[in-house]
């Protein structure tokens, strides 16, 4: 049997079943591992089950033995690993497509909400207590009738435009390619991220985090949303300039922002702290249990697949 390294705990299920198709090294305290460590503890291992919160970088995946051959990341994002330096040792990359993506749309939609209809405040006036109602008490943005942009609009991207246009909302979406009527359902494309921001009275990021994403909201573009906006991430932190997004809601540019995922997690910026208007989660996009379940038995079947056939088809390098 393979020698595999899974760098996290996972649900009961999974490890039963990395049990019984490998000799598997778990994390019986979910401790979070250092780069020496994981390079440590892979030693005479086959493979690695990894997780987001795992640094892949260049100088580990350099440092692993020669016995890796698969890192199989446990997250549909692979940003935390190294893939020109995992492809240049002959390390095969995977991760883990489609079994987050209902989970993930459902917190999108939750931050929209959160974010529009000023949960924040609410929640923490609600514990505090001695509120008291007015006709203009924590008035917020209504959903039915407004025009929601999506960033990316693969399958994350889609099951929100599903989700939203039941709410009323009125897509909009910029993609690397126009999809096709069936898929668009409807949806108006836009070419570039300057046409989609100046229509969305709401923007849902969906997009991958790569270099042509990374801090794409900044100081110039977040410029061209309609006064007012409401900016929303379920994807990866690094597409927005924090700095920037801060000082646009400060100057009420931006009327609130929806974050599920942010820069250098688990640490938020202290700035988004001082804007009662943020709606701001811990990173719960796919945090079901059937959700993790079916994740990790996907990073599990892509070892397997990969050493059984030598390929796997959620290869990413």
């Amino acid at each position: 049997m393979k020698k595999i390294l899974i760098t996290r705990k996972l649900i009961k299920e999974s490890e039963d079943k990395a049990a019984k198709t490998f000799d598997p090294i778990f994390n019986s305290n979910d401790e979070l591992y250092s780069q020496p460590k994981v390079i440590e503890m892979s030693k005479g291992c086959d493979g690695i089950l990894s997780s987001l919160t795992d640094k892949m970088d260049q100088e580990t995946i350099n440092q692993l033995p020669d016995t890796i051959k698969i890192i199989s990341n446990f997250a549909v994002g692979f940003g935390n690993i190294d893939l020109d330096a995992a492809k240049k040792r002959g390390i095969t990359v995977t991760n883990t497509p489609e079994v987050l993506s209902d989970a993930t749309a459902e917190i999108g939609i939750l931050l929209i909400l959160g974010a529009c209809r000023r949960a924040a405040e609410g929640i923490e006036s609600a514990k505090v207590g001695g509120w008291k109602w007015s006709a203009d008490y924590l008035i917020g943005k209504q959903l039915t009738g407004t025009r929601l942009g999506i960033l990316g609009m693969g399958r994350i991207g889609q099951k929100i435009a599903k989700i939203a246009r039941s709410l009323g909302m009125i897509i909009h979406y910029h993609n690397r390619s126009k999809l096709s009527e069936d898929k668009e359902l409807g949806a108006v494309y836009h070419k570039d991220i300057k046409s989609l921001f100046s229509v969305s009275d709401v923007l849902s990021i969906c997009c991958p985090a790569t270099k042509e994403t990374e801090n794409m909201i900044n100081k110039e573009t977040v410029e061209f949303f309609p006064k007012g906006a409401i900016i929303t991430n379920v994807a990866r932190g690094d597409i927005i300039d924090d700095e920037a997004l801060i000082d646009a809601l400060n100057r009420r540019k931006i009327y609130a922002v929806g974050l599920d995922v942010y820069k250098n997690e688990p640490n938020l910026n202290p700035g988004y702290l001082q804007i009662k208007s943020a709606f701001i989660l811990p990173h719960l996009g796919s945090a079901t249990k059937d959700t993790r379940i079916a994740m990790a038995n996907l990073a599990i079947d892509n070892i397997d697949d990969f050493f059984k056939t030598g390929n796997c088809k959620n290869k990413v390098n």
